[in-house]
């Protein structure tokens, strides 16, 4: 769990003591406090992990009966491009793949709003609204097995038997992520015209995107709120019981993971983590379940 301080990450960095951006090199490469150190995890709860972030509709389900605190989640997305970038998705041959987004981009030419519904992932969902899905679940279901996963489970799902940068390897194609290709460019102080900037999340079953566990957009399109409390060192927890123990119940800022639509690269590298407050709701997160399986 975590990365290795010799883990590419990207070329250009923001030093908060200099306030400055900083350009990284392989003799003083860019290293994170917060994710190291990198350690070795026992992952003893026998969990399902569900294949694709929650999506709009299946949150509007638990609205729709009378879950969830009847909170409705902003169904359109603030364009986080420019109307140039917006047309070239329209006209880009590396967007054929998205084609049956063409309406809605041209709504989002029109309007700068992208409206989402359906199978996208739900966005402007919070800590405790996720919470909030996952008791109407298990109410509905009759039990108490569905849960967020910790951040030790999420790792682990993600890495899916991989110790890459990526479950893909050292990076995905524009095929694999939906991370933003313009602002790759930018940390790494590079031009990279082979990426592309989609300035929305896709829906979950969109593009090629599953690690070899089947699971999908682990990297971009969304961040996935986590279980657990944010540290800015791991603890070393030996085990996915005691993450889950030591974070449940407890108030705290909690950790995101995967990156999102907007992000670069870096961002959605499997080891890649930032905080997020329990009632923080934003557009560029949501969440996925798992199940206990016993």
């Amino acid at each position: 769990m975590g990365a290795p301080d010799s883990e590419f990450r990207q070329n250009v960095y923001y030093d908060p003591e200099t306030q400055t951006l900083r350009l990284a090199t392989k003799d003083h490469p860019w290293i994170p406090v917060n994710e190291g150190p990198q350690h070795k995890e026992t992952i003893d709860i026998p969990i399902g992990m569900g294949r694709n972030e929650v999506t709009y509709d299946e949150w509007m389900d638990c609205v729709q009966d009378g879950g969830c605190n009847g909170y409705v989640p902003e169904n359109r997305i603030g364009s986080a491009g420019t109307d140039d970038a917006i047309m070239l998705a329209l006209t880009d041959e590396r967007f054929k793949p998205l084609a049956s987004n063409a309406a809605m981009l041209r709504a989002m030419a029109d309007d700068d709003f992208l409206p989402i519904s359906g199978r996208y992932p739900v966005l402007n969902v919070s800590y405790l609204d996720a919470q909030a899905y996952v008791a109407w679940l298990n109410q509905k279901l009759g039990t108490d097995t569905y849960r967020l996963p910790s951040e030790a489970e999420w790792e682990y799902a993600a890495r899916a038997g991989t110790t890459t940068r990526f479950a893909q390897g050292f990076e995905p194609t524009p095929e694999q992520a939906n991370i933003s290709g313009q602002a790759t460019a930018q940390t790494l102080g590079d031009s990279r015209p082979d990426l592309r900037s989609l300035p929305f999340p896709v829906p979950v079953d969109e593009l090629d995107a599953a690690n070899s566990w089947g699971l999908r957009h682990m990297s971009g399109n969304a961040g996935e709120v986590t279980l657990s409390c944010y540290t800015i060192r791991y603890q070393q927890w030996s085990s996915a019981s005691e993450w889950l123990t030591k974070s449940d119940g407890k108030s705290c800022d909690r950790a995101v993971r995967g990156g999102a639509f907007v992000g670069p690269m870096n961002a959605g590298r499997v080891a890649f983590r930032m905080s997020y407050g329990e009632t923080t709701r934003t557009q560029y997160v949501g969440f996925r379940i798992v199940k206990d399986l016993e």
